[in-house]
């Protein structure tokens, strides 16, 4: 095979080959993770929206809570 004037050998169409089926692996990879990142920012959103609704039905006001009431994860 020649490409650009220079002759490749079988080792280097296979090293070419290889490189281009590594960069479909990484691509494949990007999306999945960038499709569950989606997914799971939708579903974190979703459950706020039921606990805000909860806690307004409850009569707690979620975007002000009382003073001595606690703050993040450690209280």
């Amino acid at each position: 095979m020649t490409l650009f004037g220079r002759t490749f050998d079988g080792a280097e169409i296979a090293s070419l080959i290889s490189l281009l089926l590594v960069l479909v692996l990484w691509i494949g990879a990007w999306r999945g993770n960038r499709d569950w990142t989606r997914w799971f920012r939708g579903w974190e959103a979703d459950r706020k929206e039921r606990r805000d609704a909860e806690r307004a039905a409850e009569g707690g006001d979620a975007a002000n809570p009382p003073p001595g009431a606690p703050r993040g994860p450690w209280g």
